[in-house]
């Protein structure tokens, strides 16, 4: 699994020669966004005390909508 930094690196390296709509770049900084919510969702849920099924399943729904909701 790559970490945020080598996608941050990515999406410089492409930006540095491709347009800002190129297919490849665009892929790449969603690719950064994404490395950088799990990381983000990791911490969060390491100190948060365990969900209930409820919870989670409201959580996940909120992924699943991905930022429609």
């Amino acid at each position: 699994m790559s970490t945020w930094k080598s996608e941050r690196a990515r999406v410089a390296s492409l930006a540095r020669f491709r347009p800002s709509n190129d297919p490849a770049l665009i892929d790449a900084k969603r690719d950064l966004r994404a490395e950088r919510l799990a990381e983000h969702v990791a911490r969060v849920v390491a100190q948060a005390p365990p969900l209930t099924d409820e919870q989670r399943e409201r959580i996940a729904a909120l992924l699943r909508a991905g930022g429609a909701a």
